[in-house]
């Protein structure tokens, strides 16, 4: 996982490659480098560590004059993060440089094979082995030298590539690992993702498997890899602005994040539904009454947060459209012998629409047969390109790596989606669909009532379990996930271990854990399961754990059980998800900045993970 952008154009080379570069950290922190052509050779300039150190070692080349070059930030996959293992790297001659993102997975060979020809590697990286494999086959034409050279590479890669001997252009390549390019006036843009460009242009192109580009100031050519046939592209207009993409005032991207989910939420079921008469609109679902109606099974299918997304959307589409669900994490779910055919939906969630799990699930299902209805974030990405249809969230971009926003966006796509498939197969009236939805109609609101009340709450439970060490919470029904979910942004950006379990499951091993020393995080809604919760909190009171619960305001009987009582306004149950999931999203942000942990850019983590 990391990130590129690359620039062809009449701006001066640094503060273009840098301004993306900042945009882009969240894929990657561990090191950084730049790469411009200066003087008929190649200058680069890398560094261990954030954008901050790299930016130190440019200060002596601030007054270049260059208009084209490279940059990428580093999440290591192969080699330590180092100097000498970030990128660009070069050839043996220094005058070629390569940016990578992905695996080469048959590096290895290739390197041997090369070194045996005399070429020599200077550092630990899948990625040198570009380098040296298009410097075996360039003459004259780093075009040709590319395509060559990417026959024999086995694995995932986006890349940009530059070669002093033709300074005015770059060269851009994609298999399995997202790459856009910007279109402006006389220049040219690639980047890893979006928000690199929306300071300069909000036209793009999205690279697809199998295609290199060439880029020049005037002008871009794409082909195809496997054939070098010139192919044309269609330009996509991007509604996003940079302004998006900023903090706007707010101490982190999170939390910026985490206060525009009223928003996300609005602007995802906006248009799409008819609260008075009980009906969903998705016109993006191109598939029949006839195809959903013999549908006999449904897969969800997701990494890390989209899954618990998933785990709630279970409950959903059973209960309201009487399907039978399965929720897979899509690591696993590739490696299995599926049985799906064309009864089957799958349904991939992403809010990147490049995991590379979600994708290699995603076309094994579609060669078994099922249709593929995704949701996603990002128009134009590989995901939606190869699905049958998607169900957009339109949630902006999300910069902090923990997810917040675009979960939430998520649970209301798939609400949607539950209640557009019940509609479609009759299990539900619209006089039934009319309540569900006049019940997330009010949700934007009631969370944009509550956020600053709920945040003054997380603040007062960082000052007092800041310093603890282990968390558990507990969820039943629709909570369960939610459980997960709060434990897994704790863990991501405080470093602190958390475990989200199902309440009826404490009994079977979890109850051993819990002491003077163990705060419970416990989500307490007044539903069907409402008792067994409460008894559940009273074992873990009697066993002098701390109980941290979030429950209905007014429930006087659990403030009692309680030694901290986050309140949340009593709605329907099955929006519970939606109230329930933003306090822990708080709770983890506030014991998080208390730690003095990198909230944005937690270590370790990548905000898409588009390698395997």
């Amino acid at each position: 996982m990391c990130g590129i952008v690359g620039y062809v154009g009449h701006r001066r080379i640094l503060p273009v490659l840098l301004d993306g570069l900042k945009r882009l950290e969240y894929r990657g922190y561990d090191s950084a480098g730049v790469a411009w052509p200066e003087n008929g050779d190649v200058k680069r300039v890398r560094a261990k560590g954030k954008l901050n150190v790299l930016e130190d070692a440019l200060e002596d080349f601030r007054s270049t004059k260059s208009s084209v070059g490279l940059g990428h930030t580093r999440w290591a996959t192969h080699g330590r993060p180092t100097e000498e293992n970030a990128h660009p790297h070069c050839d043996c001659t220094g005058r070629l440089v390569v940016v990578h993102n992905g695996i080469i997975e048959n590096y290895f060979p290739l390197r041997e094979q090369l070194k045996e020809e005399g070429h020599t590697f200077r550092s630990d990286t899948d990625t040198e082995v570009l380098a040296h494999l298009i410097e075996k086959y360039l003459e004259d034409d780093l075009e040709k030298a590319v395509m060559r050279a990417l026959k024999d590479v086995e694995g995932a890669y986006a890349l940009g590539v530059l070669w002093a001997e033709q300074p005015e252009m770059l060269i851009a390549a994609r298999k399995q690992s997202p790459l856009v390019l910007g279109l402006s006036e006389n220049e040219c843009f690639m980047a890893s993702d979006i928000p690199a460009l929306l300071p300069y242009t909000k036209r793009v192109i999205f690279l697809d498997d199998g295609e290199l580009a060439v880029l020049k100031a005037g002008s871009l050519k794409i082909v195809s890899l496997d054939d070098g046939k010139i192919l044309d592209k269609e330009v996509q207009e991007i509604k996003w602005d940079a302004g998006m993409a900023e903090k706007a005032g707010y101490k982190h991207f999170m939390l910026k994040e985490i206060y525009e989910q009223p928003d996300a939420i609005l602007n995802t079921f906006r248009g799409r539904m008819e609260p008075e008469t009980g009906k969903v609109e998705l016109p993006e679902i191109e598939l029949s009454t006839d195809v959903i109606r013999r549908l006999n099974k449904v897969v969800l299918l997701a990494c890390g947060t989209s899954w618990h997304a998933g785990l709630v959307g279970k409950y959903w589409i059973e209960k309201w459209a009487r399907l039978p669900v399965e929720v897979e994490l899509a690591s696993e779910f590739r490696y299995r012998d599926l049985l799906l055919d064309e009864n089957s939906l799958t349904i991939p969630i992403s809010q990147s629409g490049e995991t590379a799990d979600t994708l290699a699930g995603l076309r094994i299902a579609k060669e078994l047969g099922s249709s593929i209805i995704s949701i996603c974030n990002v128009v134009g990405s590989t995901i939606t390109r190869e699905s049958d249809g998607t169900v957009y969230t339109h949630a902006g971009p999300e910069i902090g790596v923990a997810s917040t926003k675009a979960f939430t966006s998520q649970l209301t796509a798939i609400y949607l989606l539950a209640l557009y498939l019940a509609q479609q197969r009759g299990t539900l009236d619209h006089s039934q669909i009319s309540v569900k939805l006049k019940g997330l109609l009010d949700i934007p609101r009631i969370v944009q009532d509550r956020l600053k009340a709920w945040h003054n709450d997380a603040s007062s439970l960082a000052d007092e379990f800041y310093t603890y060490s282990d968390f558990l919470y507990l969820g039943r029904h629709l909570q369960f996930p939610i459980a997960l979910e709060g434990a897994l942004k704790l863990k991501e950006i405080s470093y602190i271990h958390a475990e989200g379990y199902a309440a009826g499951e404490m009994k079977h091993g979890p109850i051993a854990l819990i002491d003077r020393n163990m705060p419970v995080v416990a989500l307490v809604p007044q539903d069907h399961v409402y008792e067994k919760m409460v008894s559940n909190v009273e074992e873990v009171k009697s066993r002098r754990g701390i109980v941290i619960s979030v429950g209905v305001e007014g429930d006087e009987g659990l403030q009692r059980l309680s030694h901290f009582m986050v309140s949340v306004p009593k709605v329907a149950p099955e929006l519970n998800p939606f109230i329930f999931t933003i306090p822990l999203q708080l709770v983890a942000y506030e014991i998080a900045l208390a730690r003095g942990c990198d909230v944005d850019q937690p270590r370790n983590l990548a905000k898409s993970v588009t390698v395997e």
